[in-house]
């Protein structure tokens, strides 16, 4: 016998009945709005986790993870009679719907451009101008006093520095091109040496803040999300210094028990091999 396919409704389902007082789950009925939080994070980063990986066929798992957390707010909002899934729903594609007035020009889900006007007549550039005065005007509906004022504080550092930036960038506060942004990251770096000099961690710790808020800038003003540009870097370090870690344990020893030449040796070599890999993959292709 095959086993049965839910759908959204036995999701909904299931999840009341594990908030249910008298027959629901101990552990469920525990939570609150702000011990989930840190559950909703994880869920998310581990779809991205997946999707950079490329492992599509962990997708539907971790996807769904992360949506059982949307309907666990919803189930909140129900108990305490403030909103319900549906509600989500409903916020949602009706906000998607004022975003998109090259999409659905009356509004609806049902208007549609007229006949002959392509995904590819319509500018890239005006859709995202659209796009930024339709979030301002609802920022201005909810009596906004800040272009900063619904940066989530919850956001990775790196990625929220790149928000802030942004929307600063939003009403002229900004470089006008990336010699600026690089022009800043030496005057942050030397007060950084400027401070160790002076034998001051403390400034100096301040001072690295400063620096990293710069370089976040630099990829935002390549277009690039910092906190992907980290993450491959992270994955970057992370091959080559298990190579590190194969290379002398087949001598019989751990990094610990090597010089840091022996070490630098190994990681050069790493290094070699990956550029001589990805040359060899270009070839082929």
């Amino acid at each position: 016998m095959s086993e049965p396919r839910y759908d959204l409704d036995d999701l909904l389902t299931l999840m009341a009945v594990l908030r249910d007082p008298d027959q629901g789950c101990p552990w469920d009925l525990k939570q609150e709005w702000d011990s989930i939080v840190p559950h909703t994070l994880e869920e998310a980063y581990e779809v991205a986790d997946a999707i950079e990986r490329r492992a599509y066929e962990e997708l539907p798992g971790e996807l769904g993870d992360l949506l059982f957390q949307v309907v666990y707010y919803a189930q909140f909002g129900a108990e305490e009679r403030r909103f319900d899934f549906h509600d989500v729903v409903h916020a949602l594609t009706a906000k998607m719907l004022r975003r998109h007035p090259h999409v659905f020009p009356e509004g609806t889900l049902a208007s549609r451009r007229p006949p002959g006007v392509s995904a590819e007549a319509i500018e890239t550039r005006q859709v995202h101008s659209r796009w930024e005065s339709l979030k301002a005007a609802e920022r201005a509906e909810r009596d906004a006093r800040s272009v900063l004022d619904d940066v989530p504080r919850t956001l990775p550092a790196l990625s929220r520095a790149a928000k802030l930036a942004k929307r600063a960038a939003r009403v002229g506060f900004d470089w006008p091109d990336e010699t600026g942004v690089i022009a800043k990251i030496h005057e942050e770096l030397a007060e950084v040496e400027a401070a160790l000099a002076a034998g001051d961690r403390d400034h100096a710790v301040e001072e690295v803040g400063d620096l990293l808020f710069a370089v976040t800038n630099l990829a935002r003003k390549l277009k690039a999300d910092p906190e992907q540009c980290l993450r491959g870097t992270n994955a970057k370090f992370e091959r080559r210094f298990r190579r590190l870690e194969a290379a002398l344990a087949g001598t019989g020893r751990t990094p610990s028990e090597a010089s840091l030449d022996e070490m630098e040796d190994h990681w050069q070599a790493a290094k070699r091999q990956e550029s001589a890999a990805a040359h060899s993959e270009e070839g082929a292709k």
